[in-house]
């Protein structure tokens, strides 16, 4: 359990709020400014609220009403940056052994080999940080964070630095650290992808406030239609089951009572589930089964919701068979053309080279990684 309520105001910006939420994996999530990095901050220690008062499971790590502060040292806070900040002059082992020197001695800690197995840096301990790729340096990063037996780890945009072929490098292991390692997660990101793959809850901020708390799906899917960035960033999940794949095309198609997913890569095997997440600017809307298109995942479904803003835009969300919701962003002409409805039978279409391979996960075993 986190348990954060702090206020920090400084001349440009105030910072007042309020979460309190379960282990897993949290992110905080919200555009530059909105206070993601000042609440991790916060949580480590490296600022000081105003008032406030902030646990993780049960252990008060800050209460100004009773004058508790925690030094940054005791905290058992594990950091992870941007950069990885390694020390260039030792080698990946010597890295690692660092962040030993801040484990307590009598509290069990991840044994040393889980932590090397875990992040696959096995091959890398006598190298030095300069010769690493940047994937390689945030798994040492990461590595040096959990040689420190933290109680909670926190990821301040560990991604941000890095190409879209190192980040899918990264997410799999991050998601071993939440899934076999059962470490709660303090995750910095406005990365929609990211989040939607990673994170059990999402705290979305805005001007240094909660505006929505929640499981991912329901915290994407309130986004209204309004125009400006909030247009990108209403997201639908999709669960579906491995049902085969071509290997000479490079595509895996899933099972869905809607219909048949099909998702650029190699995902899953037997009856593995897989979650993908899509954003609702990528969803195209059909009153009739298309025939002769390009585009390949069809899902049939009917209306469900229609919220419109004083734009020309709207928001559809259409309940799939089998329960999944999926929503697009549409105009409201097409509204009135189409005839669109609550209650309305349509079909929900989405382009494959559309699908984030970020925001793609097995669910219930080691996430694979794409193309492999």
């Amino acid at each position: 359990m986190i348990s954060f309520s702090c206020r920090l105001a400084r001349e440009r910006f105030v910072l007042d709020a309020n979460f309190s939420i379960p282990g897993g994996c949290v992110a905080l999530f919200g555009a530059s400014g909105s206070g993601k990095t000042t609440i991790a901050k916060l949580i480590a220690g490296l600022e000081r609220p105003d008032r406030g008062h902030i646990a993780i499971d049960g252990r008060v790590l800050v209460d100004t009403a009773a004058a508790i502060d925690v030094p940054v040292h005791k905290r058992r806070v594990g950091l992870v940056f941007q950069d990885g900040q390694l020390l260039p002059h030792l080698s990946v082992r010597q890295n690692l052994a660092y962040g030993r020197y801040f484990a307590p001695k009598d509290e069990p800690s991840v044994p040393p080999e889980a932590v090397i197995d875990l992040l696959g840096v096995g091959h890398l301990l006598d190298a030095r940080p300069a010769t690493l790729s940047g994937g390689e340096r945030q798994r040492v990063a990461i590595g040096r964070a959990l040689f420190a037996a933290p109680r909670v780890l926190v990821m301040d945009e560990p991604l941000a630095s890095l190409d879209a072929e190192r980040k899918l490098e990264i997410l799999p292991f991050i998601e071993r650290l939440r899934d076999e390692l059962a470490l709660p997660i303090v995750y910095v990101s406005h990365a929609v992808e990211e989040v939607a793959r990673l994170a059990t809850v999402v705290v979305r901020l805005s001007d240094g406030r909660v505006i929505a708390e929640g499981p991912p799906a329901e915290v994407f899917a309130s986004a209204l239609p309004g125009g400006g960035s909030d247009q990108l960033e209403a997201v639908s999940f999709l669960t579906g089951k491995y049902l085969r794949g071509i290997a000479e095309f490079g595509m895996t198609i899933l099972s869905h009572p809607a219909g048949e997913i099909t998702l650029p890569g190699r995902y899953g095997s037997g009856n593995a589930a897989v979650r993908i997440a899509v954003q609702a600017s990528d969803v195209t809307l059909a009153i009739e089964k298309p025939h002769g298109l390009s585009v390949r995942t069809v899902l049939k479904g009917h209306v469900r919701t229609i919220a419109a803003g004083d734009g020309p835009s709207a928001l559809a969300t259409v309940e799939l068979l089998g329960g999944d919701r999926i929503s697009a962003y549409l105009t409201r002409l097409a509204i009135a053309d189409l005839g669109l409805s609550e209650g309305r039978e349509v079909y929900a279409l989405v382009k494959s080279v559309s699908i984030d391979p970020r925001a793609v996960a097995l669910l219930g075993s080691r996430p694979a990684q794409p193309g492999r």
